[in-house]
């Protein structure tokens, strides 16, 4: 792979996860991303985020496309209707998860850990980044910087990305203004490969967006946090980073975050109920409006 250069005309995407219908605060999202794409007269990116094996089915793809069909989005590539960029299901594209992963080992940017969640969860160094997974204490990495034997024959690992002592990511999102992560407070050494040899969303969501040329990635603000350590990922590969705008989150009557298990609300079940997608659209973009 050879570094891509700043790619000048707009190209955005849209990325679900095929592992349940996709609920309204999805459908506001992509159709923010779809509105970007018009504004700027450039292509939007059609993308199966499709990785969760256990949790995938084809009948979810099927629906996601539907669904955003129904609220009058279309895109120039796809994983329906392909491209000169693709494939565009992450299923399809693990060689070059795999030729990413070898640069960054190349590199000394990872290094296995053999801890186990609970391992991770029950050390007294693993402090928690707010409602996100405990940051790791680093056990697996002094014993690699001291160059000592770790043996992972039979045993199950995942390789982790080496954050630079100290780090400070600073980024300025479009939707949310000036962002600010302390690693070893916001987020330690994440996971970029998996025990079960797949690419984690982290690796691979930075590969796909690099190599499709994305120019700015639209998506939720619950994953400004996620940008963060993708930005390290896209320094440590030589990759232009693109521009980013995190809509806000979508609540539910009670003020509880949209999730695919609320059923009410998935665009589905919304367009069984007549609701027409001009509606749900003037919602959004008056909401939008008023951030």
């Amino acid at each position: 792979m050879t570094p891509i250069l700043p790619a000048k005309p707009y190209r955005g995407r849209l990325a679900p996860s095929p592992t349940g219908y996709l609920h309204a605060g999805h459908g506001r999202t992509f159709w923010i991303a779809g509105q970007r794409a018009a504004e700027a007269g450039g292509a939007l990116i059609m993308r199966m985020d499709d990785l969760d094996r256990d949790r995938v089915r084809p009948e979810y793809e099927v629906a996601a496309l539907e669904d955003l069909r129904w609220l009058g989005l279309s895109w120039t590539e796809g994983s329906d209707i392909g491209g000169d960029l693709g494939p565009y299901r992450q299923s399809e594209r693990l060689a070059v998860y795999r030729e990413a992963f070898e640069r960054l080992r190349t590199g000394g940017w990872v290094y296995p850990c053999v801890c186990s969640r609970k391992d991770i969860a029950s050390s007294l160094a693993a402090p928690h980044a707010g409602d996100e997974e405990p940051i790791y204490p680093g056990t697996c990495r002094r014993i690699w910087e001291r160059s000592e034997p770790l043996s992972l024959e039979g045993r199950r690992h995942v390789w982790r990305f080496k954050i630079p002592a100290s780090t400070r990511v600073d980024f300025v999102d479009l939707a949310q203004g000036p962002q600010s992560f302390q690693a070893e407070v916001d987020f330690g050494d994440f996971v970029v490969w998996r025990h079960d040899g797949l690419p984690a969303y982290q690796l691979a969501c930075v590969v796909d967006d690099a190599l499709m040329q994305i120019t700015e990635v639209v998506r939720g603000a619950d994953l400004l946090a996620s940008t963060a350590r993708q930005i390290l990922l896209y320094q440590a590969l030589h990759w232009q980073v693109p521009a980013f705008y995190h809509c806000p989150l979508m609540t539910d009557a009670s003020g509880v975050r949209l999730a695919k298990r609320n059923d009410a609300l998935s665009l589905r079940t919304l367009r069984s109920r007549g609701v027409s997608p001009q509606k749900l659209i003037a919602e959004w973009a008056q909401a939008n409006d008023s951030h």
